[in-house]
């Protein structure tokens, strides 16, 4: 093994605690709904930047290339001040959901450049531009724009004009669980002399505020050059920091004078203050506090770097030791040794790049977070209570909710909270470098103070509530595969224990989305945010309810990810073949609905178009298909499964039912593919499309004109584009319009768009679902690819192409251009940017370049899993 591999291992079996340490401080705790205590629930207006340097925090800290605990209680980040600021840049900045033309949008640039999963070894880069920081002019130009017009960047505002800015790179390695090297280098990239203060800033999450009785732990200091510190928690440890100016205390405290015209001692902003305004009473000349930074001033000369070095440990040295650039030669060295494990060495070197860029994406953006949601609601004794509308507001069923763990986020700014659906892709990837970390993410969203007591997952903060897409089993099954290939054996016990608790999540979905007890599913938006012509969360102008091809679909895949669960838990205990039966039976009933809906024998399947649509189910019982050629009608093909031949001799139970239904219930069967013909290696296939629905399903898929793009699936099809679907009612026009890139409509947030651009998550879908297809049907079947072009593929060839097509996005093409930075000039030409990939959230659907968050490597992450599986 590894040394990696080995400290994973030494984690895995508590011998050394090599995770407690990580980049676990979020980005952005500001506009959280955690730290909002308003009336009427407006977050990001509750606690908005300016006053994220002057207020406490209650439940999360945030910084700038920071680490912190596993329980965040004690936070390190870096802070930067360029003499021009009217603020040290301590936090990422971006603008609130009200103020940009397409919504919340971080406008920074950063980039997480490597990590191990244990974290031995770390890399990020910040940008930091030397003119004045445009906070004022980013607000008031996106406030002007419409939705028709893009976001405006902070490289449109010229900061980064003639390279007048600095490249800061914080890099952290291991010398134990307990010793953290930090080496903090800054390099001038402008054309003349200019000077950067750095901070870096050690602080305690502050958790003596609120009134619960939690003692204070304090920081003083111990030499010209270091900080002790003193945690209930964790004991004493020190910073050390080589050759500081200066060692500046103040506390973790709100500014009550700044923010509110009353009166406190040392704050939070001190520091802040103390730099940049000179005010020397704002730190404490005592030397002692809540929080501490250690002051140097980098003079550098154009072109010029710096380096300094820091060490944050539990040794009782006083001074920095002189192992540290050995340390750090190590650790790189060992994470080069691991990945080497992980990439494909006949990947190009800019493939490698891309792969380990994405994989460091994802081990960033684990954060702490920090959620109960009963003491929210009630307030703190030291605090006002709440105002009395929350006990009926935002999340006020979910009492028993109590989070406070590391968990693997979309990302870190944009949404520094989980996501369940997008936590289950993220696992997928994570599975590759750390199937320890991925286990313990799926089977924390089913833990008993996560899942709701009557089986629901929660959805994300701003809506516990909401529904999203049920994926977890589907996640936890390949989670166990990608695991059992890599060491030879899969985790049985984890598998068990998830899907226990799945059959609660499963039961909970057949009990309320099930509108009719007719096996046809309404979940809502399903995170699919604006596709439909309606908010399929709100009631409808018509009234009645929408029966969701999606919604059906992905609880017919749901049926047969428990199913595959079951009949591998069934080899070594029969008594899962009882349960096997009845997610085959289940699935064979949302076979038939969703073919056969109504008295008159219409479906979500429209046999003239060939593609699925959602169904409007009228107040008066009749029914009318929403005819929007979209992802809902592409979904239906993920609930696709194979039977081998073994499983089944193997499994007698089992398949004596399996042979009775198909005998004896041909009214259900005849809509499940075909199961008495066995394919390649005589499995049987359960589908709920047959060969000639695929085919003319893939038909419309692949055809240029309308789903694929240059760079994968689009959303929704390029027709409703020149031909936008209209629904009249009541009077007023709905509509869906192709669109490629940012939604120009309101529907389910500003930056809310499967209008026509393409995600990873449901294109990596779509890929395995085509592999499974060609698993039964075999070489022999073919489709056109693309439609029109007279070119045919198996379907596995026809995964391989969208595979490509969508890993396209990241890598250099023809003359070094990376699509998915579009025109940028300095992305695709500068040495100093060229080789930085950013994981957006979704892509053009026309020309793939970046759109919306910019660092979801979450589940965009997925591109790794796709190179390592299929190349380039």
């Amino acid at each position: 093994m590894t040394q990696e591999e080995i400290r994973l291992q030494e984690s895995r079996e508590r011998k050394a605690h090599w995770k407690r340490w990580g980049p676990y401080l979020s980005e952005r705790a500001w506009g959280t709904v955690r730290e909002d205590y308003s009336r009427g629930g407006d977050a990001w207006q509750h606690l908005p930047h300016d006053h994220a340097r002057s207020r406490a925090y209650r439940w999360n800290e945030d910084g700038l290339a920071g680490i912190c605990d596993r329980h965040q209680l004690i936070c390190f980040a870096i802070a930067l001040w360029n003499e021009r600021d009217p603020i040290l840049k301590e936090r990422l900045f971006g603008l609130a959901g009200y103020e940009g033309n397409h919504g919340e949008d971080v406008k920074e640039q950063y980039f997480y450049l490597d990590s191990t999963p244990t974290h031995s070894y770390m890399r990020y880069l910040y940008k930091y531009p030397q003119a004045e920081f445009p906070y004022a002019q980013l607000v008031a130009e996106n406030r002007a724009r419409d939705k028709h017009s893009r976001e405006y960047e902070l490289m449109d505002a010229g900061v980064f004009d003639e390279n007048r800015y600095f490249d800061v790179f914080v890099e952290y390695a291991k010398g134990s669980p307990e010793d953290v090297l930090i080496r903090i280098t800054a390099a001038n990239r402008g054309p003349q002399p200019a000077t950067l203060h750095l901070l870096p800033t050690v602080w305690f999450r502050n958790t003596w505020s609120w009134g619960n009785g939690v003692g204070k732990p304090s920081l003083r200091q111990a030499s010209s050059c270091s900080v002790e510190l003193e945690h209930p928690a964790y004991g004493q440890r020190r910073l050390f920091a080589e050759d500081a100016r200066e060692m500046l205390f103040t506390e973790n405290g709100t500014n009550y004078r700044r923010l509110y015209g009353g009166v406190n001692g040392y704050a939070k902003d001190g520091i802040n203050d103390y730099i940049v305004h000179g005010c020397t009473e704002a730190v404490n000349p005592a030397r002692i506090g809540t929080k501490a930074a250690a002051h140097y001033v980098l003079a550098l000369g154009a072109g010029k770097t710096r380096t300094v070095r820091l060490r944050l440990t539990d040794l009782p040295a006083n001074a920095l030791g002189d192992d540290l650039d050995q340390v750090f030669a190590d650790r790189q060295r060992e994470a080069d040794e691991f990945y080497a494990t992980v990439i494909p060495a006949d990947l190009s070197e800019d493939a490698r790049t891309v792969m380990r860029q994405s994989f460091a994406g994802l081990l960033w953006s684990k954060q702490f977070y920090h959620y109960v949601v009963r003491d929210w609601l009630g307030g703190d004794p030291a605090g006002p209570p709440p105002p009395p509308e929350r006990r009926f507001g935002r999340n006020h069923e979910w009492t028993h909710l109590y989070n406070a763990d590391v968990i693997s986020m979309p990302d870190k700014w944009e949404y520094p909270w989980y996501a369940a659906w997008d936590l289950a892709f993220h696992c997928v990837p994570l599975a590759l470098v750390d199937s320890d970390f991925a286990k313990e993410q799926l089977i924390l969203m089913l833990r008993e103070w996560y899942m709701h007591p009557n089986g629901q997952l929660p959805a994300y903060e701003w809506a516990l509530g909401d529904v999203n897409p049920p994926v977890h089993a589907w996640a936890a099954w390949r989670v166990y595969k990608i695991e059992k290939k890599r060491r030879g054996a899969g985790d049985r016990g984890f598998l068990a224990r998830v899907f226990q608790k799945l059959l609660l999540n499963f039961t909970w979905w057949v009990n309320r989305k099930d509108a009719e007890g007719r096996n046809v599913f309404q979940g809502g938006f399903l995170g699919l945010d604006n596709i439909g012509v309606f908010d399929r969360s709100a009631p409808l102008p018509t009234g009645g309810h929408i029966e969701q091809a999606d919604g059906t679909g992905w609880m017919a895949m749901y049926c047969l990810n428990l199913l595959a669960i079951a009949m591998e838990l069934a080899r070594e205990d029969p008594s899962y073949e009882d349960v096997a039966s009845k997610f085959w039976e289940h699935f064979l009933y949302i076979a038939n609905a969703i073919n056969h809906l109504g008295d008159d024998g219409a479906g979500m399947w429209d046999e003239e178009d060939g593609f699925f649509y959602d169904v409007l189910h009228m107040p008066d019982g009749g029914h009318a298909a929403l005819k929007v050629r979209s992802m809902v009608g592409l979904i239906p093909l993920f609930a696709v499964e194979t039977l081998e031949p073994e499983i089944s001799s193997r499994l007698k139970g089992f398949t004596r039912r399996l042979e009775w239904f198909v005998e004896n219930r041909r009214d259900l069967t005849r809509y499940v593919a075909c199961m008495r013909t066995t394919g390649e290696g005589s499995r049987r296939l359960l589908s709920l499309v047959d060969q000639g629905q695929l085919r003319r399903v893939l038909k419309v898929m692949l055809d240029e004109r309308e789903f694929l793009s240059p760079f994968g699936i689009r959303a929704l099809s390029r027709i409703h584009g020149d031909r936008p679907y209209v629904f009249a009612v009541n009077g007023a026009e709905y509509r869906v319009r192709y669109e490629p890139a940012e939604s120009s409509t309101n529907l389910f947030g500003g930056n809310s768009n499967w209008r026509g651009p393409i995600w990873f998550p449901v294109n990596y879908l779509i890929i395995e679902s085509l592999q499974k297809f060609h698993h039964y049907l075999g070489d022999d079947f073919k489709v056109e690819c693309p439609t029109g072009s007279g070119r045919m593929m198996t379907l596995w060839e026809v995964a391989a192409e969208i595979s490509r097509r969508l890993t396209r996005t990241f890598l250099r093409g023809p003359g070094g251009r990376r699509p998915v930075h579009g025109p940028n000039r300095l992305f695709q030409n500068d040495p100093h940017w060229r080789d930085l990939v950013l994981f957006y959230e979704y892509f053009h659907g026309d020309d793939g370049s970046g759109v919306g968050a910019s660092h979801q490597t979450g589940w965009t992450g997925l591109v790794a899993k796709l190179i390592q599986q299929s190349g380039e």
